[in-house]
Parts: structure tokens; sequence; C-alpha cells
């Protein structure tokens, strides 16, 4: 037989395993012709010491039981090691002594296809299978050094780092570089030295790394340990005349109950819920009516916190007036079923509320930390101002609520359009929710229209409309829903497109003043 035996395209049978010791002649005759203008085949004490100190991190592919691919791996503490290690040394010489199985990060030592199987994309499955041993272990990365064997070509006209741009451009293509890109892995570096005698890279590399999104700490707190599902709930309320706060309150907890009762981390009310308690003010005058109706608004938020920790759920506890030294504001509380609570004002104000009421906008913008994930509040007119959001995405937004209040469809088409595109632009889940009904009697909050809604990125991992649930248009009614935290963390790494990561930062930027 010959080193390129003769290969009938419709007669392949490819398998996926581990090397055994008896692959070793099938190795040498395709590294025997892969490194012939490097170090030449692994020799066969390398190659048993390489499958006695981690077997299952040797890989190949057999085809009608040949040997036609393979990939060699080891584990490493890569802090011992940094990124400026050198190739002979983090291998062990090949023998992986410093193999490390309580190490953090799955260190690709070689990977190689039999010419004479290239373009059936053997290479991709190698680095797919070794990803998927990189997640089963629970390992941090994938780290290798990439030669660049393109690189001789060019070396008397570019650096080895315009080189790796040009590659990375797609306006070169390298190889090896070209593919590991495609692969999904990121350059940390450029490496000098790395692999004596490697003449066509010059003897540089590139340091690549591929990051499992899927790892988990050590140790983690088994009791109370970071969600990546999380339930929410919304309120469509229904605004009806009630004649005291006790009446209110007496609705809230109805619907704290119902949902608390589907073991729900979080719950969402509306915008001015509290509307009909302007009922008992005079309507002649709607400016003085909502200051006189911001005089509930303290007793309101503390009896919803002894709710959230009677029920056990965070509430958002949609928006009410407040009226402190003259200045008349619209504000949401987070209350925790820890006990703390945080505020967030509403910062734009719509023509209307300033004409009738005399708002005014806040001044801070925060992300808040929770026991189900890192969340932000855009009380209605607020989310239709891009900037917002994607100031709270950069500290690390993972739900978007949006209290909101709209009288027209026109009016809620506004909100919901542009929360469907503040979680496609922000990578996050948005939850809205409004109220429903009538208040015939009060004035500037005689009319309401909702629809409920929770939406999402839109890619394979999520709905194909992007929206998780929605409500009954007009219907006083909650929405239940499950987010998966996890999937936005694959979006953000390996999504059909990266709207965070592929920002253009050096031509603009949205910055908090």
């Amino acid at each position: 037989m010959t080193d390129s035996a003769e290969i009938s395209e419709d007669v392949h049978h490819l398998v996926l395993r581990n090397l055994r010791l008896d692959d070793y002649e099938h190795i040498h005759r395709i590294t025997r012709r892969v490194y012939q203008d490097v170090d030449g085949p692994w020799s066969r004490e390398q190659y048993k010491a390489q499958l006695k100190r981690f077997p299952e991190g040797q890989i190949c592919i057999e085809d009608n039981g040949r040997v036609v691919a393979a990939a060699m791996s080891l584990i490493v503490d890569y802090r011992r090691w940094g990124d400026r290690h050198k190739y002979w040394d983090i291998t062990g010489k090949g023998f992986f002594t410093t193999h490390d199985a309580k190490g953090d990060t799955l260190y690709g030592a070689d990977i190689f296809v039999d010419p004479d199987y290239r373009g059936l994309r053997l290479g991709r499955r190698l680095y797919d299978a070794r990803k998927a041993l990189c997640e089963n272990l629970n390992l941090r990365a994938i780290v290798v050094g990439g030669r660049i064997p393109g690189y001789h070509e060019y070396q008397d006209e570019l650096t080895p780092r315009q080189y790796v741009e040009q590659v990375q451009l797609h306006e070169l293509n390298d190889t090896v570089l070209t593919f590991q890109l495609a692969n999904g892995f990121h350059v940390r570096r450029i490496l000098r030295n790395y692999l004596p005698g490697d003449e066509a890279s010059s003897e540089y590399a590139v340091l690549l790394e591929w990051i499992n999104i899927n790892y988990e700490e050590e140790e983690e707190n088994l009791i109370d340990a970071a969600k990546t599902v999380v339930r929410v709930g919304a309120v469509q309320w229904q605004m009806r005349p009630m004649a005291s706060v006790d009446d209110l309150l007496q609705q809230v907890e109805y619907f704290v109950d119902a949902v608390s009762g589907y073991q729900s981390d979080v719950i969402l009310f509306p915008e001015f819920f509290n509307g009909p308690l302007m009922g008992q003010f005079n309507q002649d005058n709607p400016a003085e009516a909502v200051r006189h109706m911001a005089e509930f608004t303290e007793p309101l938020r503390a009896e919803m916190q002894r709710l959230a920790l009677a029920y056990n759920i965070n509430i958002i506890a949609g928006s009410m007036p407040e009226y402190e030294d003259g200045v008349l504001r619209n504000v949401s509380y987070l209350c925790r079923r820890d006990g703390s609570w945080e505020r967030q004002y509403k910062l734009h104000i719509t023509p209307d509320e300033s004409a009738y009421w005399g708002l005014q906008g806040g001044n801070e913008l925060r992300v808040f930390d929770t026991d189900f994930g890192k969340v932000g509040i855009l009380i209605c007119y607020d989310v239709e101002f891009p900037e917002l959001p994607r100031i709270l995405a950069d500290q690390g937004l993972q739900i978007l609520f949006v209290p909101f209040w709209t009288d027209t469809k026109n009016a809620y088409l506004r909100v919901r359009r542009c929360a469907q595109a503040r979680a496609i632009e922000n990578e996050c889940y948005v939850v809205i929710s409004g109220s429903v009904g009538n208040l015939p009697r009060i004035e500037n909050m005689d009319m309401q229209y909702s629809q409920a809604a929770v939406f999402t990125p839109s890619d394979f991992a999520f709905p194909h409309d992007a929206v998780a649930a929605e409500a009954t248009p007009n219907t006083e009614m909650t929405l239940i829903c499950d987010l998966d935290l996890e999937n936005l963390k694959k979006l953000r790494r390996q999504g059909s497109v990266r709207n965070l990561r592929d920002r253009r930062l050096d031509l603009y930027s949205v910055k908090w003043k």
C-alpha cells in the first residue's frame, strides 16, 4: 500500500472515537506526510505516554478501520504557564508530563488530517469533539498555539501582527489560522519562538482561545446557586374605581399570591397601577390630584415590600408618583424578597405628562442585582430611547422590565416595537405590562390599552418570532413565562449575529454623562 491510498468517495464509514495503542502506525504515517517541514511524526514513546496520561483527550476519526485524522490534548493549570509559554515546555516535550487532571484549561497539542481526506471537514469534527470534551469536563477554555504556515511568504512586507490582522479580515488565507478562527477561536496574542524549526511560520505562532460559556466555578452554593432559568410573571392590570388604599392592596395581594403560587421569581405591575386612587381628589386640577395621590406612594411601597417577603417573590412595583421638595417624579420600586429595595425614576417625560401634571424626569440609571440575575427597569416612554438599554447592557443587563401605561393602540405599539428592538440589539429579555379598562371620572387616565408580553432576541435558541409569551389584549390576566439565561450567554458568544460584540466602538460609543 502506498502512502496515498486511493479514496473512493462513496464508500466512507467515518467513526469518531478515542485513540488506541494499535493506532500508532496510522498516526505515524499521517504525521510523516503532514509535518515534513517541522519535527516529523510523534515517536512511539511519546504516543504511549499521551494515551497513558490522558486517554480521553486523544481523539481520532477512522474510515473503514483506518485512522485518517486525529487530535491530541492535555489539561493544564493555565495560570502556571501564562501566555508566553513555549510549545515543548507546556506539552512536556510531547510526553504530556505536564498534564494536570485538576487544571482548568484543555490545551490543544496537535490536530491533523490525512491529506487524502481534506475537503471532508474532518478537522471541524475534531474541534467539535474537543469542545464537547471541554464542556463535559467543566473546563474553562480550550487554548491552542496555532502555527501560521503562510507567514513566510509575507514576512518581508508584514509583521506577524499585520499578517494575523489580514487573515482575520479575510484579505489573506492561512491554512491553519483561518481554520481555527472559523471554529470560534479568538486571538489572545502573538508568540515568538513558539516552535523552533517551524520555518514556514518563521517560528511565530498565534495563541488562540475558545471560551466554554457553560463553565461553572467549583464549590457552588448548592442552596442558593445562581439561577439559569428564571420564571417571570406580569400582571395585566384592570383599572377599576377603588375607594381606598386597602381596596387597591387587596387586588395587589391577590395577584402576588397567584403568581407566587407558580414559584415565580419576579412579578411586574404596570405604570401608575395606583391610578384609581386619584379619583378621591379634585379632577378639575389634575396636577393637584396626582400630587395628593403621591401621599400614598410610600405606604404602598412599604406594603409591597412586606408582600415580597411574605410571598417569597421579587416585586417590580410598576410605578407611582413621588412628590418631594416641590418636585413631582414617576418612580418604580424593586422590592426584593430578601427585604431590600431600590428605586428607578422615569427619565423621559411625555408632553402630556408635563402639560397635565408637571412631571419631571429623574437623573440616574442603574442595573440592579437580584437573586435571579441582573435587571433594569425603564418606565414606558424610556424604552423608546435606545441609548438607555445600551448603557444597561454594558453593565451586564439580562432582563429589562418595562411597566407602561398607554391609552391607544398606536401608543401601545410604540412601546411594544421599541421593546422588541431593545431585546434584539442588546441581546436580553424584555418584559412589558400595562393596564386595561377605563377610569371615566379620572382626568387624563380615562382610557387604557395593553397587551403584556415577553420578548427575546431573535436567533435559533429563541422562539421563531422572538416573542416568548403574550397576553390577550385588553383583558385582565397574568402572564407567566420561563426565561433561560444560558441562552443569552450562548447568543453573545456563538449567535448568528452578535450585536453587542460587533459594535464599531472605534467609531462611536454611548456614554452616561
